[in-house]
């Protein structure tokens, strides 16, 4: 490639890369006069890229909004940035598209990319495995996903039709809030406008969504991520779990998972942690870690399930050969587990 084009290919990517570049700093960063700038631009707009001649004191050149830039023009490290973002937002579970759109999305990429960087990087992904096993969760229609990001950050009231965890379908007017990603799943904060209270839906669940006339304001200070902690928190379950835990509310909630329960105030120098659970076997080790002193207040065959729980792991402790540690984790009954 000739300096010439490869200055040219450059002052497109200063311009990808948005807002408006004076002469002289397009000039200073592509180390040639303002003369060869201007030249360089006619390239491209003979080229039907879309650079717009900006006047005044603050004048310079910028691409058109809305014009979508060639894979080709991506560096090594860009690249490298969609192609992993696609790979490990699938495995993670948190990708907004679809497995297709994802493999469609990143072949393109691949497609136009220079042999040797494509090369590069079939050799990164070859060489690469993943310790966590492959997350796929239920994908949202990305016309939903954007219509409801539109309506969130202009603050548009929209109806959505919804379907619930138990099957039941309903249509409803919302006002959303915020999206937010948790644990894989995507999520839509937004107020019932008759309640002004705030609700959670999943976003793969809605099968619609219409704007709708009108605006509101989101409540100053209101954080979407929290609410939908606090709700996924508070979704009922089998189990309604209450302890005691001695220690400042913050501490103990910074050793919890996030997400996971409510810590909220209880007797001097105690708090009361509350979540809800399908099953209860996984509590003991999350109460380990917490690693303050608790009081099991609900349900009562919890404390059973963290006694055996603690058998076990005693015996294990004080076992000196692995077929002595099987025989060990195997002896105590368990209860109250599901």
């Amino acid at each position: 490639m000739t300096r010439p084009t490869a200055r040219v290919l450059a002052l497109l990517e200063i311009l990808q890369s948005g807002g408006t570049h004076t002469v002289a700093q397009l000039a200073a960063r592509l180390d040639v006069d303002e003369r060869t700038v201007r030249r360089y631009a006619a390239h491209l707009v003979d080229l039907d890229v879309p650079v717009e001649s900006v006047r005044g004191r603050y004048g310079g050149y910028r691409l058109a909004p809305g014009f979508r830039m060639p894979p080709l023009m991506l560096t090594d490290e860009e690249a490298l940035a969609v192609l992993a973002g696609l790979v490990a937002g699938h495995r993670s579970g948190a990708a907004a598209t679809t497995r297709r759109a994802a493999e469609s999305a990143a072949a393109k990429v691949r497609r136009v990319l220079p042999k040797a960087l494509a090369g590069r990087l079939e050799d990164l992904f070859g060489a690469t495995e993943f310790t966590s096993p492959e997350r796929p969760a239920p994908t949202a229609e990305a016309a939903v996903l954007l219509q409801l990001a539109e309506a969130a950050r202009r603050g548009r009231p929209t109806a959505i039709d919804y379907t619930d965890r138990a099957g039941r379908r309903s249509e409803r007017t919302v006002h959303p809030y915020g999206i937010v990603v948790h644990s894989g799943r995507w999520y839509l904060t937004a107020a019932d406008p008759a309640s002004g209270e705030p609700r959670t839906f999943r976003l793969d669940r809605i099968r619609q969504a219409r704007p709708q006339e009108g605006v509101f304001t989101v409540p100053g200070g209101f954080r979407p991520a929290d609410a939908v902690l606090t709700s996924l928190a508070g979704t009922p379950w089998r189990h309604e779990v209450v302890i005691e835990v001695h220690g400042p509310a913050g501490e103990v909630a910074a050793r919890l998972p996030r997400g996971l329960a409510t810590v909220e105030p209880g007797d001097p120098g105690w708090v009361l942690v509350r979540l809800r659970a399908e099953r209860l076997d996984w509590l003991p080790g999350v109460l380990a870690g917490v690693g303050l002193p608790f009081v099991i207040r609900e349900p009562a065959e919890l404390r059973e399930v963290v006694h055996a729980w603690a058998r076990r792991v005693a015996a294990c402790a004080a076992a000196v050969s692995p077929e002595a540690a099987l025989t060990a984790w195997d002896s105590p009954q368990d209860s109250g587990t599901t």
